[in-house]
């Protein structure tokens, strides 16, 4: 039984929904998405709420069940509050900057490394130790970010790297001398 699929997803004002076979777009004041849902599961459309609906109580249509549901949702907070993720830079001389749209991060290697962000994902460097990933696509901001991340991952003996606004990195004692 899903109990996440059994709630309906509530429609905030201005928020809109159209199915069309089983491509699902929301339209709210931050924008438009557009999503493919499962090709079973059946939308139910209110003026204030949507229900989603699944055929059977087998095992696929039972896991499809909270997916859809949970990307639906996920679609109507995008378009409207948007989301957003924060990476931090820790590490003496370690810093990012904005060439145009390009990110630029400046992580002890050689040379900088330089990311451009796909459309519809805003990066912004408040001070050169953070930045701020933004989009109306919760999937993409989580992809972006980590892909940014994935640069220069935190490591457990000094702590340097890039790493998400209050992440843990666990310490590991180094050699111990003798």
């Amino acid at each position: 039984m899903s109990r996440v699929g059994r709630k309906p997803v509530p429609l905030p004002p201005g928020v809109t929904i159209k199915l069309d076979g089983n491509t699902v777009q929301v339209t709210g004041p931050r924008g438009e998405l557009v999503r493919n849902i499962p090709a079973p599961m059946k939308l139910e459309i209110g003026k204030i709420e949507v229900q989603v609906l699944r055929p059977t109580d087998g095992r696929l249509h039972r896991s499809l069940h909270g997916l859809t549901r949970s990307l639906i949702a996920n679609m109507v907070v995008g378009v409207t509050e948007g989301y957003q993720k924060n990476l931090e830079l820790v590490g003496v001389g370690y810093r990012a900057s904005l060439v145009g749209r390009k990110l630029v991060l400046n992580v002890g290697f050689s040379h900088q490394v330089e990311i451009l962000p796909p459309d519809g994902v805003d990066i912004q460097v408040p001070t050169p130790a953070s930045i701020v990933v933004r989009s109306n696509c919760k999937e993409t901001v989580g992809e972006v970010a980590a892909r940014i991340r994935a640069v220069r991952p935190p490591e457990p003996y000094q702590g340097k790297g890039i790493r998400y606004a209050g992440e843990r990195v666990r310490r590991k004692a180094g050699k111990t001398g003798k």
